[in-house]
């Protein structure tokens, strides 16, 4: 089993930053690639970006490239993401996910943290 916790959520004003941390806990060495989705009020939940747990690889959906950086702590199993220039379109509940390696769904779960960005 791997456990995961978010923290820093929080609310801002549009073009503030927030840096949201996911620690990992557990089995972390099933961990194949590690991703943050976030799901807004009435809408799905949509992936935001990823990691591979060894952090040699990144994926960005195309609205927060260039805003948002994801990045990984070896040494603390964490992972971060980095929120510059929030829009309030970014308003959402942010999730970090565990995929496991060979493993094709997220299947570890956090609870998720809040953000919402004021206009």
């Amino acid at each position: 089993q791997v456990q995961l916790v978010e923290s820093g959520g929080g609310l801002v004003q549009a073009g503030d930053s927030l840096r949201l941390s996911c620690a990992a806990s557990g089995r972390t060495f099933s961990i194949g690639q590690v991703g943050w989705f976030r799901q807004a009020p009435g809408k799905e939940r949509n992936l935001v970006a990823t990691i591979t747990w060894s952090g040699s690889s990144t994926y960005y959906t195309d609205s927060v490239k260039g805003r948002f950086t994801i990045s990984r702590d070896n040494a603390k199993n964490t992972v971060a993401l980095q929120m510059n220039s929030l829009k309030p379109e970014d308003t959402a509940v942010y999730y970090c996910a565990a995929r496991r390696m060979q493993v094709a769904s997220y299947d570890y779960w956090g609870q998720g943290t809040q953000v919402t960005v004021s206009s």
